[in-house]
């Protein structure tokens, strides 16, 4: 089945479960989508003062995540084209304090409104799966880095050993689906595009060739959870 990720129904889809969407992804995770938030600011760590631009933020919990752990010293710029989202993201960095040290931009990551050789860490969190071309997006991601910046993807994935990748999979298919449609209630039907869409995501070395080409270097692969999610980190090379 192909999949209609296009720039309007996703962004439709999105705007539909907005006042429901932290609720549901911790709920759905069972709170560990935090966690893994928190071990990507741990592995990728700001190195000087430079931006942070954070791709597909939803309503921006891995900037905000970003800008606590830096004590806003770094300047953080969270961009996704889902209005609905960025204003409850907004709202929350209102809530946190963080005035001024994120900055929600409305932009396609597909044609991001930044200059070339911008950012020091340029980051997606579950949503680079959602950009209509995977390598366009990377592509874009790679333009904004700064030379000797990093790319980092993190991204759902499925476990490879049985039984848990049997159970995790009955779960994310079967499970997931219905109770996520039950709760968010939306005509989108976006809790059946979410195990649709990383069934056809390509992950682990797939995604990692897929950096590469896209003018990434060193690219690691960091399993998280018995590998339910997946970090990848590459390094934007410094004569690009």
């Amino acid at each position: 089945m192909t999949l209609d990720k296009s720039n309007q129904r996703v962004r439709q889809m999105f705007a539909s479960i907005a006042p429901k969407y932290d609720l549901m992804n911790h709920l759905l995770s069972l709170n560990v989508d935090r966690a893994w938030r928190r071990r990507t600011v741990r592995m990728v760590p700001p190195r000087g003062d430079e931006p942070i631009l954070d791709l597909c933020t939803g309503t921006g919990d891995l900037a905000l995540t970003y800008s606590r752990a830096t004590a806003g010293r770094v300047p953080v710029v969270a961009a996704d084209f889902c209005r609905e989202m960025l204003e409850i993201g907004q709202r929350k960095k209102l809530r946190a304090g963080l005035i001024g040290q994120v900055t929600f931009v409305e932009a396609d990551a597909q044609s991001l409104p930044f200059q070339d050789d911008q950012f020091q860490i340029v980051c997606v969190a579950f949503g680079l799966r959602n950009v209509a071309s995977t390598e366009r997006g990377l592509r874009e991601m790679v333009r904004v880095c700064r030379p000797g910046g990093r790319v980092a993807v993190l991204e759902f994935s499925m476990p490879g050993r049985e039984p848990l990748r049997s159970l995790y999979g009955w779960y994310f298919q079967r499970v997931l689906p219905r109770v996520g449609q039950w709760l968010a209630r939306n005509r989108e039907q976006a809790y059946e595009y979410l195990p649709a869409s990383v069934g056809q995501f390509p992950s682990g070395e797939r995604l990692a060739g897929i950096m590469r080409d896209c003018g990434l270097a060193d690219v690691e692969l960091h399993p998280f959870t018995f590998g339910i999610a997946t970090l990848y980190v590459g390094a934007k090379a410094a004569g690009r």
